[in-house]
């Protein structure tokens, strides 16, 4: 039996659960987990009782009931992030709430969708810790987050720079900057294009969250790495959900051969959500072999933080100056992209700069 079927029917031992509450503690792509629980329901080891699965009498001889004999779970206060934000980050994050309320709604196009805002000022109070905050320069690599919104309401970053193919999210950095005063500065930007000159080596702190296909890793990682400076430090985030174990593999390979070194990982750093008026991350229940109830709001989708250094110069993948093609979906080990359900629309990508 595999881990992943091993692991849902240890789940069920306690207690019945919905699909998405068996999603939030799934350690393993959505692909995989679909795959198992298809094959459990076939072959009569879990049913599903008033839209939730149970063990069944021939699922209960196999699971060891005396793991339930020993406890253990995730920090509540923290959430297993191991920091928490005070002092003046909670003024920050009340106001960061305050201000994202009319924020672009996700473009699947894009494959937006952004983390929660605790997750957003949690992954800057880290930073902090690390002292890498305060009269630091950021270049951020995609910004549905609005990550770069939150850094400049602390006032302490000497620059931030987001780099983002949306240019929705370029006029409404524009508009929050003039209307409370804050200094971001937009280029309207596909990493599949060029790096400009003028960003190559200027920066202390890369942060992004990646399109998850190896070829998108590849551009996210390479073009974050080409603006940072000599020991400069980067912050990514990559899932489980879309990310096979070998594709975790590939991404410490390419830190490495950047001349880069992984100091943290922090599993499931940020929540995300999955259903949004524009886009819907969550069309892969068609391929259950029973109904699925709605979600009602769970945020099973986490991505988890790397942390890495740049020892001495870093060694981009990539070439900056390099256009290159990237593939946008890996139906090998993902199933949440809506475009694996419906006709894709063309994308038409622009480059202009906002500042």
């Amino acid at each position: 039996m595999r881990k992943v079927e091993t692991h849902i029917l240890r789940a069920l031992l306690g207690s019945e659960k919905s699909i998405w509450e068996l999603l939030d503690v799934n350690f393993f792509t959505v692909k995989a987990f679909v795959d198992a629980v298809n094959n459990l329901f076939t072959d009569g080891l879990i049913a599903v009782k008033e839209g939730k699965l149970c063990l069944t009498e021939k699922g209960l001889e196999i699971v060891d009931e005396r793991t339930l004999d020993f406890k253990s779970r995730v920090c509540c206060e923290c959430e297993g992030k191991r920091i928490i934000p005070n002092g003046r980050f909670r003024e920050v994050a009340e106001s960061f709430l305050q201000l994202v309320k009319d924020r672009p709604m996700p473009n699947p196009e894009f494959f937006q969708g952004y983390m929660r805002e605790r997750d957003v000022i949690a992954r800057m109070a880290l930073m902090h810790y690390y002292d890498d905050l305060a009269n630091k320069s950021f270049i951020i690599v995609g910004d549905d987050d609005l990550l770069s919104v939150a850094l400049a309401l602390t006032g302490m970053p000497s620059r931030i720079v987001v780099l983002d193919i949306d240019m929705r999210l370029g006029e409404y950095l524009d508009k929050i900057c003039g209307k409370y005063g804050l200094k971001i500065e937009f280029y309207n930007y596909d990493v599949s294009d060029p790096l400009p000159k003028d960003l190559i080596g200027k920066f202390d702190v890369f942060s992004s969250e990646p399109l998850e296909t190896l070829s998108g890793l590849k551009a996210f990682l390479s073009r974050g790495v080409a603006c940072l400076r000599e020991d400069g430090v980067g912050y990514i985030g990559l899932s489980t959900a879309e990310a096979s174990t070998g594709k975790w593999r590939a991404v410490e390979t390419m830190l490495l051969k950047m001349n880069c070194v992984i100091t943290d990982i922090i599993r499931d750093f940020s929540k995300y959500g999955t259903f949004y008026e524009t886009a819907n991350y969550e069309m892969f229940t068609s391929r259950f072999k029973f109904p699925v109830d709605r979600n009602p709001g769970i945020c099973w989708y986490k991505s988890s933080l790397l942390r890495f250094e740049v020892s001495g110069c870093p060694k981009p993948l990539i070439k900056p100056e390099r256009k290159i093609s990237i593939k946008y979906i890996d139906p090998r080990d993902d199933v949440t992209n809506p475009f694996l359900y419906m006709k894709p629309k063309t994308r038409r990508l622009g480059k202009v700069n906002l500042k």
